[in-house]
């Protein structure tokens, strides 16, 4: 059972409908490493202070560790927990386990020229998280974010990422793709797909190769199986500490 730390939502910003960010103020939650992962809860209806009455699911921590720690959700309307994670407001109170877990971090990453950063939907949570500390910018000669999303409207931290390019010119690159319309800023397309067509590296003006690169894949179960796929045609594999690889995976269900 988690130890439950009580919490309260100090920020909470929303990208579009159903899309948000929340910031909690959660000081009793022990030092991790960005890219694990938290559990959230919230109490049902009439059990307060039960713990037996928690609905809970982990999230991937979009921040690294502070007193304050940000989520990035989707709602999923017919979930048990995420409508009611969309409910909360400024002020309000809300769960969270005092340690986080995962594997899913840059100390399990390889060393590499080239650090690539793809992901789907709300997958790009680690990223912000990792990319907000100073580990990937001493160690990676090139950071390449890849960012799948079905609308443009459900595109989030743009103004963040793009403001790394600024800061590091030459060494950072954001690949935004979009797969129900046109934009003029994203590419049109799956991202397995977008790999396939030689699209991805193009944009990217980055190779994608077992001799230069680490990959990081976070998201929807179908484009990490097809994207793996896709590598191990290209002699990547994936990354263990007995069995060194390219490739690091992070599945959310």
């Amino acid at each position: 059972m988690p130890t439950w730390c009580q919490a309260k939502i100090t920020d909470k910003k929303i990208w579009t409908d159903g899309l948000f960010t929340i910031t909690i103020e959660c000081p009793d939650v022990q030092n991790f490493d960005a890219g694990q992962f938290l559990q959230l809860g919230v109490y049902k209806q009439g059990r307060e202070g039960d713990e037996d009455g928690i609905i809970n699911r982990p999230y991937s921590v979009a921040s690294p560790h502070g007193d304050q720690l940000q989520f990035f959700i989707v709602v999923v309307p017919e979930g048990e927990l995420t409508p009611k994670l969309d409910a909360l407001k400024v002020g309000d109170p809300i769960l969270v386990n005092d340690k986080a877990t995962g594997r899913f971090t840059l100390s399990k990453t390889p060393d590499a020229d080239h650090l690539w950063l793809i992901s789907t939907g709300t997958g790009l949570a680690p990223y912000i998280a990792m990319l907000r500390t100073e580990e990937p910018w001493q160690r990676f000669k090139k950071i390449v974010v890849v960012h799948g999303v079905r609308h443009a409207s459900d595109l989030a931290y743009t103004d963040e990422l793009n403001a790394y390019k600024e800061k590091y010119p030459g060494k950072f690159e954001l690949v935004q793709s979009l797969t129900r319309e046109q934009s003029d800023t994203a590419l049109r397309g799956r991202i397995p797909a977008l790999l396939a067509s030689g699209q991805l590296e193009k944009v990217a003006d980055c190779k994608l190769s077992a001799t230069t690169s680490s990959v990081l894949l976070c998201g929807n179960p179908a484009m990490l199986d097809s994207m793996e796929d896709l590598l191990n045609n290209r002699d990547m594999i994936k990354h263990r500490s007995k069995a060194p690889g390219q490739i690091v995976l992070e599945r959310y269900w």
